[in-house]
């Protein structure tokens, strides 16, 4: 290939990620549900005819993109090609099809140009809600969690499935939000497409081949420079979670090769009764999103940088097989990244962040009138993040949501979608661990019912029985701590309830710290000092 043309499939390639984050900003702008529209809770990509991902947008979560990729080759297997038209829309919410629980969405669109097949858009988002026993771990099966949506059409030939619909609206409990986040993501790949189809006949093709051949020769060969660079061997480890009733073992052992990077994850806990399991392909989102950052995080993410890395697992709590109940798999989901550093750090010593608090910190609140009282009935769901573990050379991120990447919902989006009060949402000093590098903080969220109102809620929490560790002797964060503002102390996972009157007070975990806490200088100690990040009472 000359130098021209190879500037111009750069040049394309560019093009071909706008075109998906405009595919992506559609989702966020249209969306109804604020776990989409102010968290950014969703995935957005293009593929190649045989369901190869190209590109993704760079809006998004690794726990969708990652699974999208898998997940657009069960809708090819699904859908025969000669029941695929112009104006189709394919639906699924099948954890082990999908992203790994029944809140997740994925759709999947065909991109035809002059009546052939170019390729599929597909999208991701969590909506608030889809019946069942709500988004809890309560759920004995994934027959409890809420409706399942088979892969199937969501729409043909433009004609959207007014059954679906139908079926959606009798069981779900925010029809009109579900509903409006369908048409969104619907309306997110018809974007996706004619931006598309646009930047084709600009440049003057009539198929994906040769951009695609290109995109997927180069990143293969980048990824193979970088894999060729790291030490060569097996490295294992294991860590602790909370679990539901008893903690949960998770392990994990990383093998660098010259071909690639295998993950295998024998020596985990069993499969749980509780939901908290976690399906194959979400635990290969976050484990491969776990090597890319160490390994190869400037190379741009699509299938050919994702086949460098094999995940494998017997049957256990992060290979759970069907109907187990898995509508948390985020909580464990969430802490594979860090049982896979934990063995990538003992490969490359003095390169790998400390733990952090992995798990997002969600509530979902179902808010009613007390009994004989006016007032409203409200789904609320609301996204809150520990502290990131302490990088070497530089302090831990604090209230970030690092696997997952959402945004933290504003208050004030929050509390317009349900009869709540949020008092406090603020910075919890001395929760990061200390170190030669602080652990980043977690945060104090303080949630009341409206007046006249009371609520129960889904505690989805973990770190609070087990923080997160320090790493090359750093100490570990503070765990977290779920209560009422009477001193009630509440369980971190399950249903539980709020009356009129009191406060739920969520304390999340902070972060671990890195090297040792007599190597960090007086002048970042007095600066924590300054900022409040620390009491100054443990001095």
């Amino acid at each position: 290939m000359s130098q021209v043309e190879e500037i111009r499939m750069q040049v394309m390639w560019n093009r071909l990620i706008s075109v998906v984050e405009e595919q992506a900003m559609t989702l966020l702008r249209t969306a109804f549900s604020t776990s989409v529209r102010e968290a950014g809770d969703l995935s957005a990509g293009v593929f190649d005819p045989q369901g190869l991902m190209l590109a993704q947008a760079v809006t998004g979560t690794p726990g969708h993109v990652n699974t999208m990729a898998e997940a657009v080759l069960h809708f090819i297997a699904e859908i025969p090609r000669d029941e695929m038209f112009p104006g189709d829309t394919y639906v699924t919410n099948d954890p082990w099809k999908g992203t790994g629980h029944l809140h997740d969405i994925t759709m999947v669109s065909p991109s035809f140009m002059e009546g052939e097949l170019i390729g599929f858009f597909a999208c991701t988002a969590h909506v608030v809600d889809v019946g069942g026993r709500g988004f809890g771990a309560d759920g004995k099966s994934v027959y409890e969690e809420g409706i399942q949506i088979p892969i199937m059409k969501f729409a043909e030939k433009g004609e959207v499935n007014r059954t679906l619909l139908t079926l959606l609206r009798a069981n779900v409990r925010e029809p009109n939000q579900v509903i409006g986040d369908f048409y969104s993501l619907a309306a997110c790949n018809d974007v996706g497409h004619r931006r598309l189809i646009e930047m084709l006949e600009e440049i003057g093709l009539t198929d994906l081949d040769s951009l695609g051949a290109f995109i997927f020769s180069r990143t293969r060969a980048a990824m193979m420079e970088r894999i060729a660079a790291l030490p060569k061997g097996t490295w294992s480890n294991e860590m602790l979670t909370d679990g539901y009733d008893d903690p949960i073992r998770l392990a994990a052992a990383v093998t660098i090769g010259e071909d690639g990077v295998l993950v295998d994850f024998d020596g985990c806990s069993a499969p749980s009764r509780w939901g908290i399991n976690v399906p194959m392909i979400y635990t290969k989102a976050y484990a491969s999103y776990a090597i890319k950052c160490v390994v190869a995080p400037d190379i741009p993410n699509n299938s050919a940088s994702l086949a460098a890395i094999e995940v494998t697992s017997p049957e256990n709590i992060v290979n759970a097989g069907r109907p187990a109940p898995v509508s948390l798999r985020h909580v464990i989901g969430h802490m594979v990244h860090d049982v896979v550093l934990g063995a990538l750090a003992q490969a490359l010593p003095g390169q790998i962040l400390a733990e952090g608090a992995g798990a997002l910190w969600n509530i979902h609140i179902s808010a009613r009138p007390v009994a004989g009282q006016e007032g409203r009935r409200a789904e609320v769901l609301m996204f809150n993040s520990g502290g990131m573990g302490a990088r070497p050379g530089l302090d831990g991120l604090s209230a970030t949501a690092f696997p997952s990447g959402v945004h933290t919902m504003p208050i004030e989006a929050t509390e317009h979608t349900g009869p709540i009060v949020i008092w406090r949402k603020e910075l919890r000093p001395d929760s990061g661990g200390d170190g030669a590098y602080r652990g980043g903080l977690g945060q104090i969220i303080e949630i009341a019912p409206l007046e006249g109102h009371e609520f129960e809620f889904s505690a989805m929490f973990d770190r609070v029985g087990t923080p997160a560790r320090g790493r090359d002797g750093g100490t570990d964060g503070a765990p977290g701590k779920v209560g009422l503002d009477d001193g009630t102390v509440l369980r971190p996972k399950g249903w539980q309830f709020v009356p009129a009157g009191r406060r739920l007070i969520l304390e999340a975990p902070g972060g671990g710290g890195f090297g040792d806490p007599a190597d960090r200088t007086e002048a970042a100690r007095a600066d924590d000092l300054r900022k409040g990040y620390v009491s100054g009472e443990e001095e």
